[in-house]
């Protein structure tokens, strides 16, 4: 596998900036030695959270989200802020959306949700002894709770009725453990 930086960049500027995510435009020189534009969505990071009750159900959020005005099944989310490591943004956003606190968080993966045109990175988790009580949502996080039968909610995620990608991907990440 090559380990060379096969495109260079030539230097960068930023076309917008906002406390969630920054859009850079960078001058490139690709392998052939031409010159490009390469545009780039700068993102913190975020966390997935697949949260497991005390009685053993997967708790998913059906959220309605604005950019594709659609619905959508999901776990408890959220991105990263600077200074707050990552299990502990997994916990407020645990708190924050479906009111969950868990016994025990155990770090599943991490991986690239956008890796054409973004850097962010999706770090999951697995929230076990999950009790549930009053969400702390922002104004724009419109959601439903709903708890599902481990089984249940991997076969959502395997007929891709949960359309969000990280989180579908984060169920099936966590399969082994939702399957014990």
């Amino acid at each position: 596998m090559p380990n060379e930086k096969p495109i260079i960049s030539l230097g960068s500027r930023y076309l917008w900036r906002s406390r969630w995510y920054n859009l850079r435009q960078d001058r490139v020189r690709l392998p052939d030695g031409s010159d490009g534009t390469y545009t780039v969505v700068e993102h913190p990071g975020a966390v997935w959270i697949v949260p497991i009750t005390t009685n053993g159900q997967v708790v998913l959020i059906y959220q309605y989200r604005y950019a594709v005005d659609d619905w959508c099944w999901e776990v408890p989310a959220g991105g990263m802020l600077p200074g707050v490591a990552p299990e502990e943004m997994a916990r407020r956003e645990l708190l924050e959306e479906v009111g969950g606190e868990a016994e025990q968080l155990r770090f599943v993966a991490r991986f690239y949700t956008m890796n054409g045109i973004g850097s962010e990175v999706a770090q999951v988790y697995l929230a076990t002894g999950v009790r549930l009580g009053t969400p702390q949502r922002e104004a724009m996080e419109i959601m439903e709770v709903r708890l599902f039968p481990p089984k249940e909610a991997l076969e959502m995620a395997r007929r891709g009725e949960i359309n969000d990608g990280p989180s579908a991907l984060a169920l099936l990440l966590c399969a082994e453990f939702l399957l014990d």
